[in-house]
């Protein structure tokens, strides 16, 4: 499975049919904005269903941790999902990693413990492009915070007010359902690309559909559908990204709180200075 944001489909191109695009002009991506779906951690006061990240992080172990990496996560970190810490040693006693040197000066394997990182699935980046036709898939570390599609004008606007700040997930969510919908005769794309019209950077990409229906088994009962796996995915791709978002509104709200008051107890200070003084 490659990438999703490589940039195997650059060659991809819209031709001239009365759909809008001419050849003369350059197409603007993604050809169809991101959906908006309805996040827990969403607004000044959201927070992360937990329940929603434990089936986010078995998608990605099952499925998309074979080409894509979480550099920037320690498996210590899985216990703001709700695991224990027995739990997570046995989860990460499922990965190996390279330690050492030995006393021989030789570097070696073993089984991951809590304090270590989720290991990247190739030894570098040549090896991961190689084995992705010729484009490294990115690490997932970051990833719902560094793609996203920008609203624009009126959207940004309100975006102020209501904190929106989920285009990341949006655009993930919505490139993993994108790869179900047809492709327009006008459009062209190379072998090996497939077409998505969420991707940010062109008309296809070089990942083919890397998830559908009945692929993972949840425990809890959600569905098992595209749909919800790409959501749950998506999710803890922001987690991954931003694990102190709860810390961080509640940190907001309580300055917010702060500056009211403190702004208040100035003005009445103010009042009751110069009340006695004739202007």
């Amino acid at each position: 499975m490659a990438s999703a944001e490589e940039e195997g489909g650059d060659e991809a191109h819209a031709g001239d049919d009365g759909h809008g695009e001419e050849d003369s002009h350059t197409p603007h991506y993604p050809l169809k904005k991101p959906r908006h779906a309805e996040w827990s951690f969403a607004g000044p006061f959201g927070h992360y269903d937990v329940a929603q990240l434990q089936r986010g992080l078995k998608v990605y172990k099952e499925v998309c941790s074979a080409c894509h990496g979480l550099d920037r996560v320690a498996f210590r970190d899985l216990e703001e999902l709700g695991y224990s810490e027995e739990q997570v040693k046995t989860f990460a006693a499922d990965y190996e990693v390279e330690d050492g040197p030995d006393a021989d000066g030789e570097m070696f394997t073993r089984a991951a413990v809590g304090s270590d990182y989720f290991p990247s699935p190739f030894p570098n980046q040549e090896a991961a492009a190689a084995s992705n036709n010729g484009a490294a898939p990115p690490d997932f570390s970051l990833l719902a915070k560094a793609r996203a599609v920008e609203r624009g004008f009126p959207w940004f606007v309100f975006d102020i007010f209501t904190g929106y700040a989920e285009n990341g997930p949006d655009y993930i969510y919505s490139l993993l359902l994108g790869y179900d919908e047809e492709k327009p005769e006008h459009i062209e794309l190379p072998d090996g690309v497939y077409y998505n019209p969420y991707f940010i950077s062109s008309a296809g990409l070089a990942m083919a559909k890397p998830i559908d229906d009945d692929m993972v088994d949840y425990d809890d009962g959600a569905p098992q559908t595209l749909e919800q796996y790409s959501k749950d995915v998506s999710a803890f791709m922001m987690w991954a990204a931003e694990p102190k978002l709860e810390e961080r509104k509640k940190i907001g709200l309580r300055v917010m709180l702060f500056l009211l008051l403190f702004g208040a107890l100035l003005w009445l200070t103010k009042r009751k200075v110069w009340s006695g003084v004739k202007h």
